[in-house]
Order: C-alpha cells, then structure tokens, then sequence
C-alpha cells in the first residue's frame, strides 16, 4: 500500500506494512491506548514502521500533538498482542491503537504534555464518533493484558479525556486504613471481587482465592481508576471505586 486518505483529517500519513484484516465479523468497538515505551519518537514511529517490528498501531501521537496514522481504521493493526476483554481474546480485531509517545517506566517515564493530550482527546473523540464506542471501552493497553503491560501508566490522565467526554472514570474513593484483601486471602469476599472485575471486563478467573493473577488484575484496575496507589491489594477505596464504576457504566447504560 503506497498511501491511503487519512480517517483522521488532522491525521499524518505513513503506512506501516503491518497489519492484516480484522477477523471474522468483528469491527472497532473499542480503543486500547498504549505509550511506546522507546527513547524518541521518531524511533518509535520507525519500529511500528519496520517489518521486522512485526508490530503497528493505527495511530501514534507525539510530544508536540502531531498524529501519525500507520494502519487503516478498518483494517488490523498489531498492538494488543495477547489480550482479552470480556472474554475476547482477538483484541486487535475488535480495538483501534493508540500509540502516545513516552519512554515509559524503564527509560524515564515522565508526565504526557498538554498538546499531546489535548491530540489524543480529539484523536478518540472522532474514532468514538465513528465507530460508536462506548465510553468504557476506551482502555489502557494495561487493562487488556494485565501483568504483560502496564502502560499507557498511572501518569496517564484519564480524568482530563473523562472530562472532554471521551472514556470512563469515576472519583476514586479516598484512601484510608482498614482491611485489606491480599495475596492468599479466600472466601466470599475474594469471589466477590473477582466477580466485579470481571463484570467490568477483566480476564480474571473466579475462584474466591487471591491468587496472583487476581492481585495483577487489581494492579491493573488501580493504574487506571485509582492511580494514587498501585499496589495490587484490594482495600476498601479500591474496592468502593470498583463499586462506583459498576454503578455508573449501569447508569450510562439504561441513558
């Protein structure tokens, strides 16, 4: 593919060569945005660029706001890698990546500037127009491959695209002592924390154990709802923002 109009009109192109089809019958319905996790931009736009790569997203957005887009939104990009949401497994037939330039946690992860922000909020409003999406199916790389990825990270503000009317949050509840549940705790309340990870859209088996897939999932949970403290243990203002996010994706459903 030499070029192709670009779906966002403030949009930059330069065709990556991977990608493929989307599968089956599937179509975006969701967005997973990332951060790259290199030491430039320019890099990072170079490798989704590379065959050898054998990795793409739709868009990348950098420092200054420039967007790049790389893949076709109709077509697959490679950027989720092994993930799942509700129980789907092929999340880069059902999404649309967002790559957000950010040497990330191992190379001086640092806050995202307000002109790149303010891209990736109108970047995700026009791909939510077009396509539909719900607002709590705007996700963190983090959220579909939980333990695999931590990124876009607990720098990300996604409170400022909340506000621009673009994803879901809600006011984290106030951290304070108290029980905790922890690695090797069992019984109802597990299970029940299980039961609304996974009702939100987590891949989290349910066994009413606090395994280690269980305390990765609520690392997961706290980086993008409750970013003041990510520690994997489940205590009361992790839970009640759990809570308050299930109350409110219900809400917005019957709107």
């Amino acid at each position: 593919m030499s070029g192709f109009p670009p779906d966002e009109p403030n949009a930059e192109v330069r065709v990556s060569p991977n990608f493929g089809p989307r599968r089956s019958t599937l179509r975006p319905d969701m967005i997973v945005l990332h951060y790259t996790g290199m030491a430039t931009g320019a890099g990072a736009e170079a490798w989704l660029c590379d065959p050898a790569s054998e990795v793409s997203s739709h868009y990348l957005v950098h420092e200054d706001g420039r967007i790049v887009q790389m893949v076709r939104e109709s077509d697959r990009a490679w950027h989720a890698g092994k993930s799942s949401w509700f129980g789907q497994s092929d999340v880069n037939s059902c999404s649309i990546g967002i790559e957000i330039v950010n040497p990330g946690h191992t190379l001086g992860y640092r806050n995202f500037p307000e002109p790149q922000i303010d891209a990736v909020i109108g970047l995700c409003a026009g791909i939510v127009e077009r396509h539909s999406i719900p607002a709590q199916r705007v996700l963190a790389h983090s959220d579909v491959a939980p333990g695999r990825k931590v990124d876009p990270g607990e720098k990300f503000p996604w409170k400022a695209l909340f506000a621009a009317g673009v994803g879901h949050v809600v006011s984290a509840a106030p951290i304070r002592r108290g029980a905790v549940l922890k690695p090797s705790d069992t019984g109802a309340e597990v299970e029940a924390l299980q039961s609304m990870l996974a009702l939100y859209g987590y891949g989290v088996e349910i066994t009413g154990a606090f395994d280690r897939q269980t305390e990765i999932v609520v690392e997961a949970f706290q980086r993008h709802f409750r970013q003041r403290l990510v520690d994997g243990m489940a205590d009361g203002s992790t839970i009640r923002t759990l809570e308050r996010l299930l109350a409110s994706a219900r809400i917005a459903s019957l709107k």
